[in-house]
């Protein structure tokens, strides 16, 4: 079955906006039937295809911006409709891209109206102020600031509570793959995340809420959901029914890990192959609107030689965003204290030089994945261990002398460990009840060893009194607990030697370093791992801050 593009004309339609439309008249064998697009959709068609060799029309942004008018003028739009057209029937034409199944999808008759989302490069410019496209073309190069909100968390923080001008992508954790190839949800979870779509709606702030499957102890049936072609379209159809019944912007697919067992995981070499067709019949069935995203390691997922893919270009024609979870690297399994998400390897002494956020980063660039579609996973958590140390060794062998930062102990003989970090990267359940000891009354201490070999959430450092806000909005310790700084890491971290306690965790100067990296990286932005350990907004305002929003 061919088709070919006949006549192409245009239309307005006012919702979202007013914006232009694109009539094409196909003949598909000879049936002729129409299809209406806007251009956006097309741009969206280009990347889920991985067009490399065809030309598409190009943005006409600035023009909007500065010269409103002319874009309405016939000549230009006529340059549009024709290029499109011939871009069009070239795709139809070739044999790589004519049976793509999101060119397939693309091309089915408009039974239904074009996406609500708006895009400026749609828009009616005589409909537009140019200080009005001016903030329209702005807000299409912004970036982003996403959050996971786990399902467990909704009684301390309701849907209805939430700060939506905050978040630009809601990640709402977990629904899990099951035994049949569908989704398993917690108890009172569907309620929860219907509440939370009609909350950020309402909200007005344009919030995007995506629905994370897997995580760290809910990855079980992935292998087997990829695994097969009707396992897949079993899976893909649960997906994309969630999708629809709950009015979300798109599916996050937490697979820790694909050919790697992470929690115990069944797991095989075709793993990440299978993942590629399971993101492809997921693109093809959620169309090129929604978003596709994927929790993933500072590493590539590992291919059948088990070593990580070296050409992700084909998985990110399918997928909106790469989640980076730069935490875990070192916690409550290494030998010393050690930086739950180092920046970098900054000394060149780390055990671990693959696991940082700069490392993630050229990792994942150097295996053809686009900056542009990476998120920076940003911990609001730290770990706690049993150790009388005042400096973190259990990340790399120290040097003889490290430069010291605001004051912090940088210098240290002691030995250092080597380190086992079987996690490295995941997005995790609390797996017992969380402890709530807090300052000894009547005194000004702080006891945290009931946090011995546990993640604590930020607030929580900060409720005990072991950390305390200044005026200026920052951290320092207290409460008998000294801080420090890691400068090989860029890590803050608290002890206290006579409780013997330390405390690896993330503040709003690391914090800031991390975002303020992945802007100058040419990133997407950043998510957090997770919403409700922040101590209220007050993390997530440092990211936006340092993300120029």
């Amino acid at each position: 079955m061919s088709s070919v593009i006949k006549s192409v004309s245009h239309t307005t339609a006012s919702t979202p906006r007013p914006h232009i439309l694109y009539k094409f008249e196909v003949d598909r064998d000879g049936q002729i039937y129409v299809v209406k697009k806007r251009y956006s959709e097309f741009v969206a068609l280009h990347g889920g295809v991985g067009v490399k060799d065809i030309e598409l029309p190009p943005k006409r942004v600035l023009a909007t911006t500065f010269l409103p008018s002319a874009w309405v003028d016939d000549t230009l739009i006529a340059e549009r409709k024709e290029g499109l057209k011939t871009y069009l029937n070239t795709l139809l034409t070739t044999p790589q891209y004519k049976d793509h199944e999101a060119l397939k999808e693309f091309m089915a008759p408009s039974l239904v109206a074009s996406p609500r989302q708006f895009d400026p490069e749609d828009a009616l410019p005589s409909t537009l102020t140019r200080k009005a496209a001016q903030r329209l073309a702005a807000a299409a190069t912004t970036l982003i600031a996403a959050a996971y909100y786990p399902d467990w968390s909704a009684d301390q923080f309701p849907p209805a509570s939430l700060d939506f001008s905050k978040f630009d992508i809601l990640l709402y954790a977990f629904a899990t793959p099951n035994s049949s190839n569908t989704l398993t949800w917690d108890d009172g979870s569907q309620a929860i995340l219907q509440t939370l779509v009609a909350s950020a709606k309402s909200s007005g702030e344009g919030t995007r809420i995506v629905l994370s499957v897997g995580g760290w102890g809910g990855s079980t049936y992935f292998h087997q959901a990829a695994s097969t072609a009707a396992s897949r379209t079993t899976f893909v159809a649960a997906l994309s029914n969630a999708v629809s019944t709950y009015g979300l912007d798109g599916i996050d697919i937490d697979w820790e890990y694909p050919n790697n067992p992470g929690a115990g995981n069944p797991y095989g070499s075709a793993d990440a192959a299978n993942l590629l067709l399971l993101l492809t019949s997921l693109r093809a069935a959620l169309g090129t609107s929604k978003i596709i995203s994927a929790a993933v390691t500072d590493l590539p997922w590992l291919g059948s030689n088990g070593s990580p893919l070296t050409d992700m270009s084909a998985y990110a024609a399918q997928m909106t965003y790469a989640n980076i979870m730069n935490y875990d690297v070192f916690g409550n399994w290494s030998p010393a204290p050690g930086p739950n998400a180092p920046l970098g390897n900054l000394c060149g002494t780390s055990t671990q030089p693959a696991y940082s956020a700069e490392a993630a980063f050229a990792q994942w660039t150097a295996a053809k994945f686009p900056a542009s579609q990476l998120l920076l996973g940003l911990p609001l958590y730290g770990y706690v261990l049993d150790s009388t140390k005042t400096v973190l060794t259990g990340s790399f062998k120290l040097p003889d002398s490290v430069p010291e930062k605001d004051g912090a102990a940088g210098t240290s003989s002691e030995d250092p460990g080597t380190v086992a970090g079987p996690i490295r990267g995941s997005n995790k359940r609390p797996t017992a009840p969380v402890p709530t000891t807090g300052p000894v009354a009547g005194t000004a201490t702080a006891n945290l060893q009931s946090w011995w070999g546990q993640e604590i959430p930020f607030s929580s450092i900060v409720e005990s009194g072991a950390l305390v806000k200044t005026s200026s909005g920052t951290y320092e310790g207290g409460g008998g607990f000294t801080m420090g700084w890691d400068n090989c890491s860029d890590t803050p971290y608290l002890f206290n030697t006579s409780q013997s306690t330390v405390v690896s965790y993330d503040d709003t100067y690391s914090l800031t370093d991390k975002a303020t990296f992945a802007k100058s990286s040419g990133m997407a932005g950043c998510f957090t791992w997770s919403l409700d350990q922040d101590d209220g907004t007050t993390l997530q305002d440092v990211i936006r801050t340092a993300l120029g929003k």
